[in-house]
């Protein structure tokens, strides 16, 4: 009995190391920012949702400050070097991606090609976002057609924001593996080896 290891003390070592936990920080508060953001503006837009919750000024500002702060866990995570190795994983785009986009191969790295897309998307996307969002929230500063147009595309790409993250919230949750190693830093290496090859060599 002594000299022997138990399945769950087997099972943890056997795990792979992913993520720290700076990434999952920064993962998680922006999670929850854009969580607010996104509930927010629904109760904005959506009679039913207005109706139901109330305190329009209240809603505006919760919307406003959680926007502004939207930024803040990414650039507090640039302080750990896990997560700009991964920021430069994250900007690295080689045929290896081309070839599974084409769907002629899984074969990817710690991140395929579709998350490193879905990245450089939301990160352009949030940057449009805070630069409408703050010429609507100055209105004094700028002139009426420079509001308009902001206006026009703030609705727009948030209604655009919903539908993807709501893409990526369904692909996450048809993946348990992942999900868990977004949740405690570790994945199971035979999941690591079928989805990431190239990382997992």
């Amino acid at each position: 009995m002594a000299g022997t290891t138990s399945p769950r003390l087997e099972t943890a070592a056997a795990r792979v190391r992913r993520f720290s936990p700076a990434e999952r920080w920064v993962h998680r508060m922006t999670a929850i920012l854009m969580g607010v953001c996104v509930a927010t503006a629904a109760c904005l837009y959506l009679p039913q949702l207005a109706e139901l919750v109330g305190r329009r000024a209240l809603v505006v500002t919760v919307h406003e400050w959680s926007g502004l702060l939207l930024p803040a866990p990414f650039l507090a995570g640039l302080a750990s070097r896990a997560f700009r190795g991964d920021l430069r994983l994250l900007n690295r785009f080689g045929p290896h991606d081309r070839a599974w986009l084409r769907r002629r191969t899984r074969r990817a790295g710690k991140f395929n090609a579709g998350q490193k897309l879905y990245a450089g998307w939301l990160a352009g996307a949030v940057l449009v976002m805070l630069g409408t969002g703050l010429l609507m929230w100055f209105t004094h500063l700028t002139p009426l057609s420079w509001r308009t147009g902001s206006t026009f595309v703030h609705d727009w790409l948030a209604l655009t924001l919903g539908v993807v993250i709501a893409g990526h919230v369904g692909m996450a949750w048809a993946d348990p593996e992942s999900r868990r190693g977004m949740r405690t830093g570790e994945v199971d290496p035979e999941w690591a080896e079928r989805e990431h090859p190239l990382w997992r060599r």
